[in-house]
């Protein structure tokens, strides 16, 4: 399988008895008191999803909620207990998907790779492409059998922040801020402090998608990431969403040493003894 799969891929193989189908789905609503939050998207399953897919909640046993950070990782263990009662297990085939921008799937995506299994795709263009494509959506829930899933987790994939600020001065490492660029110079900020850490890149992660949300052709995205094969690459964003993205298209093209900044800004933006730039 494919790690990024059509709709059409997706309809043949929808009710194969080794696929697993999840909805990774969270939205990000308006707050008067921290200006975006968010939360579940457990209710828009429950009002339709694609047919035989389950519901992979990163708001809540996908994370650590006992961590101040949100999106939190958790233990191995505890994500592939999670994943095993979602049906997922280690001769499962798992498809993941969202309703806006791919990131909340990339995230499941790349986390199930951390944990040390390999064979899961993302479904281009989401919900969106599901739809548009007149395929039918379900209000069925899907009730899973439990499966076992071990883990043999790949630490080096996700990066914390002691590495982070080693890699400051480490020429042997590429940094890469994938926020909206007036985010990245500090015009903008949802986080304690605005601006980038120092050296890094900005590679847009929306930009990563087209105009009808799936993933831009693969020469495009090659164009996007004229990096060095040899260095380690590590991305961020503000919670380790849109980093995850990143890092699955770096993934398909071909860098093999990638990890993601899972606490990203929200954690390094917290601590004023962790350097920022902003730009004059």
């Amino acid at each position: 399988m494919e790690t990024l799969v059509t709709t059409e891929w997706l309809r043949q193989h929808l009710y194969d008895p080794d696929l697993v189908l999840l909805d990774c789905t969270v939205c990000t609503i308006p707050d008067d008191e921290i200006g975006l939050r968010n939360v579940s998207g457990r209710a828009d399953y429950d009002c339709g999803h694609i047919p035989n897919a389950g519901f992979a909640d990163l708001k809540g046993d996908l994370s650590d909620l006992n961590s101040p950070v949100e999106f939190a990782v958790p233990t191995p263990e505890a994500f592939c207990t999670a994943m095993g009662a979602l049906g997922v297990g280690d001769d499962s085939r798992v498809v993941l998907y969202d309703t806006n921008y791919t990131a909340w799937a990339a995230r499941v995506w790349w986390m199930l790779r951390w944990a040390g299994f390999d064979n899961a795709a993302i479904l281009n263009g989401g919900m969106t492409a599901w739809t548009a494509a007149g395929r039918p959506l379900s209000l069925e829930p899907v009730i899973p059998s439990v499966k076992k899933l071990t883990p043999a987790p790949r630490p080096e994939l996700i990066a914390d922040r002691d590495e982070v600020l080693a890699s400051i001065d480490d020429t042997s490492v590429c940094l890469i801020d994938t926020m909206p660029e007036e985010f990245y110079r500090g015009e903008h900020t949802l986080y304690a402090r605005a601006g980038h850490i120092p050296g890094a890149l900005n590679i847009n992660g929306l930009n990563l998608l087209d105009q009808s949300g799936f993933f831009r052709p693969i020469d495009e995205l090659a164009a996007m990431h004229p990096l060095e094969r040899n260095v380690r690459i590590i991305t961020y964003c503000g919670g380790g969403i849109m980093a995850a993205s990143s890092a699955f298209i770096l993934t398909r093209l071909g860098y093999t040493n990638v990890a993601v900044y899972a606490a990203s800004l929200q954690e390094w933006a917290a601590d004023p003894a962790n350097p920022m730039v902003v730009e004059a």
